[in-house]
């Protein structure tokens, strides 16, 4: 995993000292883009000149492969990406700066192979902010198929000027950070990053696996271009929990996808009362430490996930200081770590036009 913050034990010790990666904004005229703040990579552009968010997920694959002990010349490997906006970066560098780019780039089929050469194939998939939960569940659906051995789900974005204008048309003050759940929050901030994961059978692990996949749920319930809907999001959960063969009662952890919006929390805090009710589990979310990174975002919360239910800390909400009522209820983790020991937990994601992936896992141990 590459964030604003570092890896992921860099991006972890953030979270639990409740420090986010926030910085002014280097990309583009702020002035102009009524946007002044983000959650950007500090490393400079590649020797071409080009922003590439396939040079992070290069990164990720190799990390992912090295540490699962798979060889994609040995076993057959496929590899899912999830995307926002693929190289859209690039292709405003090749625009408006004249910097050089190759259209096969588009695709991020040459990143992967740049470090992994023997994968059978190589997906992109662009799913807005859902895009990585939508990999994963494919590459279940992969080896459940039997069509590859072992399956890398990942995801990838880099900040983009076009999307940067979009966020600062729709508000006249744009933010300065992102609260997720908090009564003064002002809307989203852009992050940057790239995050893989690989998965096997149970009777195919060669190491001791970070977590179990018990299921994934994906729905497109075209509510609105970009509102979200609470029947689809609770549909979405239910679906999940059902392909989990878990009830609400087992869930022990949620990884909210909690935007900052106005649309977003308030509608999110009440699919999650309505499913989990004024006792659920605990709520947190990261959006508040690393940004919006939407193509990368449902996996680095299933990340995170992982490291809490291993290391008995949950995060809190980087950013939240007080819930808005339609959250109260909930039972959000703010102003320092919850020592808690989840075993199973549930990681929402969701994207422009209704296309929501919510994803159930568990402890490493439970196989």
């Amino acid at each position: 995993m590459v964030s604003c913050l570092g890896d992921l034990d860099s991006t972890y010790e953030a979270l639990l000292a409740g420090r986010g990666g926030v910085s002014e904004l280097r990309y583009g005229a702020p002035d102009k883009l009524n946007v002044h703040y983000a959650y950007g990579i500090d490393e400079p552009d590649g020797e071409d000149g080009l922003r590439l968010a396939g040079r992070w997920l290069a990164r990720c694959v190799a990390g992912a492969l090295r540490d699962a002990g798979v060889d994609p010349a040995r076993r057959r490997v496929a590899v899912i990406v999830g995307t926002g906006l693929r190289e859209l970066r690039a292709v405003e560098q090749w625009h408006g700066d004249g910097a050089p780019m190759r259209a096969a780039r588009l695709h991020f089929d040459e990143a992967v192979r740049s470090v992994a050469p023997d994968v059978t194939e190589v997906h992109t998939i662009a799913n807005a902010c859902a895009a990585s939960g939508y990999a994963l569940g494919l590459a279940a659906d992969l080896l459940e198929l039997g069509e590859a051995d072992a399956v890398v789900a990942a995801g990838c974005d880099a900040m983009t000027e076009s999307m940067l204008a979009i966020i600062g048309r729709v508000t006249e003050h744009p933010s300065d950070a992102v609260r997720p759940f908090d009564a003064d929050r002002r809307g989203v901030l852009l992050g940057e990053g790239a995050v893989a994961v690989v998965l096997e059978r149970p009777g195919d692990i060669s190491r001791p696996p970070l977590g179990v996949l018990r299921g994934v749920g994906l729905k497109c319930d075209a509510f609105h271009e970009t509102a979200p809907d609470r029947a689809g999001i609770v549909a979405t959960i239910r679906e999940a929990h059902e392909r989990a063969g878990v009830d609400s009662g087992q869930v022990d952890l949620v990884l909210a996808h909690g935007t900052s919006t106005a649309l977003n929390d308030p509608t999110e805090a009440a699919a999650l009362l309505e499913v989990f009710g004024p006792d659920g589990p605990p709520v947190t979310a990261i959006k508040g430490a690393v940004g919006h990174t939407s193509g990368g975002a449902a996996l680095m919360s299933l990340l995170v996930a992982l490291e809490a239910i291993r290391t008995g800390q949950v995060p809190p909400v980087v950013g939240l200081s007080t819930p808005i009522p339609e959250a109260a209820e909930l039972r959000l983790v703010h102003g320092g770590p919850l020592a808690s020991r989840p075993r199973v937990a549930q990681i929402n994601a969701f994207g422009f036009g209704g296309v929501n992936a919510v994803a159930i896992v568990e402890a490493g141990d439970a196989q």
